[in-house]
């Protein structure tokens, strides 16, 4: 499906065209119409299949921007990913009034960090080990969160970070929606998406 045949808004259409995309790929067009319903979402897709959209695009369509307000997180292991999601949630919001992107990540300058979330982000994406430092410091406050994202939750795990997500995810609110992709399901994930998710969306996408 192409990216004009859907619903989206004018200024997400504008974006997308923008970053060079026309073509919706799998795992967006399965993931995109279930996270605009509100429901939770279980993704298994590996890196390189258009990820960053699938979860982006509807998170950006229904932020409030102009609420001060953080309202959704996003989890990834590594500084890198970190960066290349903020940039390309950056460019999707691009024509998207009032919206603030930041990222928290270990490795950076924590008082920089402090600078740019008293800003008051709608959108933080951050490695679980910095963003809990922020919350113990009570730079990020998340009471009033409406979506949350776990992205390459397999990798979080191999690199010894789920005991940090298990700590950050009982300091979220109750209600919530909750998206997890994950390249495999190993046990540990599949038993976090029980006690997590509710009632999710399950959307498999085939390696390209």
């Amino acid at each position: 499906m192409q990216f004009e045949q859907t619903a989206l808004s004018r200024e997400m259409q504008r974006a997308i065209q923008d970053m060079g995309f026309t073509e919706m790929t799998e795992v967006q067009e399965k993931t995109i119409p279930k996270m605009m319903e509100g429901k939770d979402v279980i993704a298994k897709a590996p890196t390189g299949t258009g990820k960053t959209c699938a979860f982006g695009v509807p998170i950006i369509e229904r932020i409030d921007g102009e609420s001060d307000a953080l309202q959704c997180l996003i989890l990834a292991p590594t500084r890198e990913l970190t960066s290349q999601i903020t940039e390309d949630m950056r460019a999707m919001a691009k024509y998207k009034e009032g919206l603030r992107i930041v990222s928290v990540y270990g490795g950076q300058s924590m008082q920089r960090q402090i600078e740019h979330l008293k800003k008051k982000p709608q959108i933080i994406v951050a490695t679980p080990g910095r963003l809990l430092d922020h919350i113990k410091r009570k730079t990020v406050k998340l009471h009033a969160l409406k979506t949350v994202v776990l992205d390459e939750a397999d990798e979080m795990l191999d690199m010894g970070f789920i005991h940090d997500v298990k700590k950050i995810i009982s300091l979220l609110p109750v209600k919530k929606q909750t998206l997890l992709f994950s390249a495999t399901m190993p046990p540990e994930i599949q038993a976090l998406t029980e006690k997590l998710l509710h009632n999710p969306a399950v959307v498999e996408v085939t390696p390209v």
